[in-house]
């Protein structure tokens, strides 16, 4: 590049560490919420460092010259809008930053409810000596709603410890390397009956808005666990608390909710067997400096006319 690209990095609270390399080639614009609208005007580059905003679409008639934005995420819901989908912008995600510490997460759930954790813990807090059997999960069927590259590393993880995996995607198939067989998303209701566990990690999207509905509870196997790492929007929480409470789901896991942070008299709080964590599923230590790495990847290869890393097909919703 002849001129020196000029970078906005959109932030809230945090900014992101590592960028020496990006700052030696581009000119750096910090920008919040509030002054966002100032900042774009001649930007090149936009990194989301702050992704979960909605200021890119209120702003969006500001941008000049955009060519590339970064999310600082794997799921890019929250920023897709009708003129940027149409635009020549190119997105990018952070792809590959998320995967493990998901998959971890996913299986100390399974082992959680398995071993009847919570129970154990609240029996110590009475001082309540009470024998108990557990579930063995080698023998259970966990079935993974999302067949990218977290559900992949879902799948590899829970079947090195024995449990026997399917996938749910866009389309069936057989002799997937991860899942063995993936079954079509609007088949779920007719495939869910012999689930123990059932995993939901797609991306957002219109196919899958809603998709694990009061039908799909119905027709699941009784005793079935839902864990949903992806996004709330995929599972009708208030169908998941009636069948809790009817005793047709045994547990829940959700670390993704319709509206965040969940508001202190939510139901899901006090619901029996389900456990609430604050969308925290691939946050382990150290996955903000992972996410600055990925993006100063990529700055690179984008400075010297390489093609991007962990470009998302816009109308999809996703990388492909």
């Amino acid at each position: 590049m002849t001129t020196r690209p000029v970078v906005v990095i959109f932030h809230a609270d945090n900014v992101p560490e590592g960028l020496e390399s990006v700052a030696a080639v581009a000119d750096l614009r910090y920008a919040t919420v509030d002054s966002l609208g100032d900042a774009v005007s001649g930007a090149d580059v936009l990194l989301l460092w702050d992704f979960f905003s909605p200021a890119v679409r209120q702003v969006w008639d500001r941008f000049d010259n955009l060519k590339w934005i970064h999310i600082a995420a794997a799921g890019v819901d929250s920023l897709m809008f009708d003129d940027l989908v149409a635009s020549d912008v190119v997105v990018t995600n952070s792809r590959g930053v998320f995967d493990r510490p998901i998959a971890e997460f996913v299986l100390a759930h399974i082992l959680g409810f398995a071993k009847h954790s919570s129970e154990s813990a609240e029996l110590q807090r009475q001082r309540v000596w009470r024998h108990r059997e557990t579930e063995r999960i080698d023998t259970a069927h966990a079935m993974i709603v999302g067949t990218g590259a977290i559900g992949r590393e879902i799948a590899r993880l829970l079947s090195a410890v024995g449990m026997t995996v399917s996938g749910v995607g866009r389309t069936a198939r057989a002799g997937d390397d991860d899942f063995g067989v993936v079954h079509a998303s609007f088949d779920l209701a007719d495939v869910v009956h012999d689930v123990d566990y059932l995993v939901l990690v797609a991306p957002l999207t219109e196919a899958t808005r809603g998709l694990v509905d009061a039908s799909v509870l119905a027709a699941a196997k009784p005793g079935v666990r839902v864990i949903n790492v992806g996004r709330g929007e995929l599972l009708d929480t208030d169908a998941l608390v009636n069948y809790m409470r009817s005793g047709h789901v045994a547990g829940a896991a959700l670390d993704v909710f319709d509206s965040e942070p969940l508001s202190g008299d939510d139901p899901l709080w006090t619901t029996a067997n389900l456990v609430v964590t604050p969308h925290m599923s691939g946050d382990a230590t150290g996955w903000r400096r992972q996410l600055a790495e990925v993006f100063v990847s990529n700055f690179h290869r984008y400075a010297n006319a390489e093609e991007l890393q962990n470009v998302v097909d816009k109308k999809l919703g996703f990388v492909p």
